[in-house]
């Protein structure tokens, strides 16, 4: 039985927003440079889409991707992460992280703001088994 590709919600310098047909978001983080609105606005997108879909869960491959900066984690964490959570009802998050070593701090600068939200977030080295983890969870 051969799946329906993800479909391809947005795009832009920072990244590509996917609906995958397992219900679920894909955010693709791009290796190119971006900037602060382009990051931004991919994470406007994911928030934008949980609501409309009413998922909770999203698959980040940050393989290649430019670290965040110190306004970008900021933003992320204090800003755009509890409402993610609050309005977004984002619960599970699987992280196919970089091998870059800035890129996996600035990460874990994020992930480590989760405290207190009912949020969970594991990272991964491959798609597979974030795959295989992310599909496996529910509310």
């Amino acid at each position: 039985m051969q799946h329906a590709p993800p479909l391809l919600l947005f795009k832009n310098a920072g990244g590509e927003l996917l609906a995958d047909p397992a219900g679920y978001l894909r955010a693709n983080w791009s290796a190119g440079p971006r900037t602060a609105a382009d990051t931004r606005a991919l994470f406007e997108q994911m928030l934008q889409q949980l609501r409309q879909r009413r998922w909770d869960r999203i698959l980040v491959n940050q393989v290649g991707m430019q670290p965040f900066t110190s306004a970008e984690q900021q933003w992320i964490a204090i800003n755009w992460l509890p409402r993610a959570v609050q309005e977004g009802g984002y619960r599970f998050g699987a992280v196919v992280v970089s091998n870059d070593v800035l890129v996996r701090l600035a990460t874990a600068f994020v992930t480590t703001h989760v405290q207190g939200l009912p949020l969970v977030y594991r990272s991964f080295e491959n798609e597979v088994e974030a795959v295989q983890w992310l599909v496996k969870q529910s509310v």
